[in-house]
């Protein structure tokens, strides 16, 4: 059971998520969309605990977030040229493009697929968060499963206050419905 704290992005929380985050832990961070559930995605243990903290079955694969300027190509095999044009075009955004997987990203997430789902969130407070951890995350929506996707960080506290360390608030989210696949 954890004291969850709901703190405003800026350099102080940023450093504190990714302790978290890069422990095994899992927290919750804004997008342009929804807020997600964050655990750092080669960690078995951590990944495990975004399906404990959602009540998620454990079949339903995870999507993985990352920075801008992180090498996607690290975690994944692009096998069409036209992949380069379409993540030009829409990347970043709200936008999951599924591909094959290198293999790197904890089996956990992708529930033992050989593919994985990546997204590159415009949101700035996300961009500062997945800038600062520098590394892949797993992440659905920061809510029970079956409930309704949060938007507000005091959403993500109704949902998950007891079950999650901390909260990142970046304000509310714009688009209230999860990214296009």
């Amino acid at each position: 059971m954890f004291d969850t704290k709901v703190l405003k992005i800026n350099d102080k929380s940023l450093q504190i998520a990714k302790d978290y985050v890069l422990s095994g832990e899992v927290v919750g961070f804004p997008t342009e969309t929804v807020y997600g559930l964050a655990g750092f995605a080669f960690l078995d243990e951590a990944v495990k605990k975004i399906f404990v903290a959602k009540g998620r079955p454990q079949d339903n694969p995870l999507i993985v977030h990352l920075h801008k300027d992180y090498d996607v190509d690290k975690i994944v095999k692009v096998e069409y040229d036209y992949v380069y044009k379409l993540r030009e075009a829409f990347v970043p955004g709200p936008i999951t493009m599924v591909y094959k997987s290198r293999g790197v990203v904890s089996p956990v997430a992708t529930c033992g697929l050989d593919t994985v789902g990546i997204r590159v969130p415009m949101h700035e407070g996300a961009q500062a968060f997945l800038k600062a951890v520098d590394a892949p995350i797993a992440a659905p929506s920061a809510n029970a499963s079956k409930h309704t996707s949060p938007v507000t960080a005091e959403h993500v506290f109704e949902d998950l206050n007891g079950k999650i360390p901390l909260i990142l608030d970046g304000g509310k989210c714009q688009g209230g419905i999860e990214s296009t696949v």
